[in-house]
């Protein structure tokens, strides 16, 4: 099943099973295109050749219209329509899957993101036992990611061109985030080995990557960190080649899967056409 198939499939189930309920206009249109948009974009493909369905998805609304994603069965609704559309495409999950929601103060209220990615098979004891990496592999190699950027609260773009970029509130920090849920010192990215590795400074809050608390780890563009709530996504205009990019799908490498693989979803623009 093609794209337009998936999305054909999820609007026949939502306007059959929750119509009425998606407040807003073009509500139903949009949670349509998202959820869409995040199966195909997230859908992995096993050695064996099965397709697995991204299985986290992470709702992100207003504020305002939180209490609303919150009624009862909406969200289960709209997670048992994921499974059937799935499996009417062919695919599969390798965990049953879910929908979180969040909040985004600076997202209207007619406006929805979807970030989707699939569970990683370790637990979260195996995630917080990880090494750490060692001051002598900084030292040794701390080539600096290509063309590397945050987006910060969904506004603010942020290059990173340096080997370490202190995060927080703190002034003297590379990157100064002015927000009581943030830390004077909460994190910091260093570059290590042509990647950058986010480590939390014990900050109150905490740090997640992907919606899992972590004390350090590696980003991929897509990643999605929050820090207590501010969240800011990892990309790359180019990203360099990699020889480990089977660690991308965790999932299917239990050795390397320490954290799962964030996708975000923007609804695709469609251009009216000029009345002749």
């Amino acid at each position: 099943m093609n794209l337009e198939g998936i999305e054909a499939r999820l609007k026949s189930l939502i306007e059959d099973q929750l119509a009425g309920a998606l407040t807003g206009r073009n509500m139903e249109e949009l949670i349509v295109q998202k959820l869409a948009a995040a199966i195909r974009d997230g859908t992995a493909t096993a050695p064996d050749g099965t397709r697995f369905a991204p299985n986290v998805y992470t709702l992100v609304v207003a504020p305002a219209t939180s209490r609303h994603w919150q009624e009862p069965g909406l969200l289960g609704t709209l997670t048992e329509i994921i499974k059937s559309t799935a499996k009417d495409a062919g695919l599969k999950f390798e965990f049953p899957p879910v929908i979180t929601l969040t909040t985004d103060a600076g997202l209207p209220a007619d406006l929805i993101n979807l970030l989707a990615s699939h569970q990683a098979s370790k637990t979260m004891e195996d995630t917080q036992n990880t090494p750490p990496v060692s001051e002598e592999k900084i030292i040794e190699d701390n080539t600096i990611p290509e063309n590397a950027f945050l987006i910060v609260e969904g506004v603010k773009v942020f290059a990173l061109g340096a080997p370490v970029v202190n995060i927080g509130r703190r002034l003297d920090n590379g990157l100064v985030i002015d927000d009581p849920r943030v830390s004077r010192n909460h994190a910091q990215l260093r570059a290590i080995k042509g990647r950058y590795v986010v480590f939390d400074l014990n900050s109150t809050g905490g740090t997640f990557i992907n919606g899992r608390r972590a004390s350090q780890g590696v980003l991929y563009p897509g990643d999605v960190i929050s820090l207590a709530g501010v969240m800011l996504i990892f990309g790359q205009d180019n990203p360099p080649p990699r020889s480990d990019i089977a660690m991308v799908s965790p999932f299917f490498d239990s050795s390397d899967a320490d954290r799962p693989t964030a996708i975000l979803i923007t609804a695709p623009t469609t251009k009216k056409k000029k009345k002749e």
